[in-house]
């Protein structure tokens, strides 16, 4: 099979343009219109039709590019299965962090993956949970670390590593924490969340896993929030919490990794406590390297231990 047919399809589908395709396929303009007009003629159908200057999928364009998709993540898997069974080590692997978890997860993962896997280039991505699952999707990354979804992809595999409590983040000794009350539920005190309404809150920003899951709670409680301030730096809320500027919502693990300055105390939701899974996902079906696999495991042992 020719396999370049198929990259040279899906690159105009991408750019909607011969030029920039040509240019991301490092080939001549010229080069890729008389392909692009050979197989047209060869399947006696239009695969694009030009508005402007743009290049429109057709239905049967749309239907090509579709399977032209599923052959190539087909090729990829094949190739690293072989590389498996002839025990190279040597390959690429495609990993996706959150956004709020990549500055205290590389780190502590990737010196040792390339310790063990020195011929195994890495690549990473970062960016919301609905980005990486997209990428997921794509075949752009063989797995990705986040927060499990409160609805799940039917297309998506979800191994947990993790159940993570979330918790009520403030400065020491702020005056709201005389309202706490022991909790048998959890090792942290219980705080009731509707004496957060007067609060000033730091929220992440909607397109955060974290966002989502309080934002749910919130609204499944009835709690409105007055005063809330915004932000897409888990860095900056910690610190702001520490500072006495404000309470936040901060998953334990978030915690761990901090480097200390300001003290920060922390409250359990009640019971039930609050937790999320934290996840590897994988495109469901898709082959999945013994590398890819050592990954994961040294996501489980060097995240959750810090010490």
């Amino acid at each position: 099979m020719d396999f370049r047919e198929l990259n040279y399809i899906l690159a105009i589908a991408k750019h909607q343009n011969i030029t920039k395709a040509a240019e991301s396929l490092y080939v001549g303009q010229p080069t890729l219109s008389k392909f692009l007009i050979t197989l047209e003629d060869e399947l006696g159908l239009k695969l694009f039709r030009k508005v402007g200057h743009k290049y429109m999928l057709t239905y049967a364009g749309e239907r090509y590019v579709e399977r032209a998709n599923q052959i190539l993540q087909i090729k990829s898997d094949l190739d690293a299965e072989l590389a498996d069974i002839i025990k190279r080590d040597v390959g690429v692997l495609n990993v996706a962090f959150a956004n709020m978890r990549g500055n205290y997860m590389l780190p502590r993962t990737l010196p040792a993956f390339q310790e063990q896997y020195p011929n195994v280039k890495v690549n990473i991505f970062e960016g919301s949970s609905d980005e990486n699952d997209r990428r997921l999707l794509d075949g752009q990354v063989e797995v990705a670390f986040y927060s499990k979804p409160s609805v799940m992809n039917p297309l998506i595999e979800y191994e947990t590593l993790r159940e993570e409590e979330l918790l009520i983040c403030t400065c020491r000794n702020h005056p709201i924490s005389r309202y706490a009350v022991s909790n048998p539920a959890s090792r942290f005190p219980k705080l009731d969340v509707n004496l957060l309404k007067n609060e000033r809150v730091v929220m992440m920003k909607p397109e955060h896993r974290t966002r989502q899951i309080i934002d749910n709670y919130l609204r499944d409680h009835g709690i409105q929030l007055e005063n809330v301030l915004y932000t897409g730096s888990l860095p900056a809320i910690m610190e702001l919490v520490s500072v006495g500027y404000g309470i936040a919502f901060i998953f334990e693990t978030h915690l761990l990794h901090r480097v200390k300055n300001q003290p920060i105390d922390c409250y359990s939701f009640g019971e039930p406590k609050m937790t999320s899974d934290f996840v590897a996902a994988f495109r469901k079906g898709s082959y999945v390297s013994h590398y890819t696999r050592e990954f994961v495991k040294i996501v489980r042992s060097a995240v959750f231990n810090p010490s």
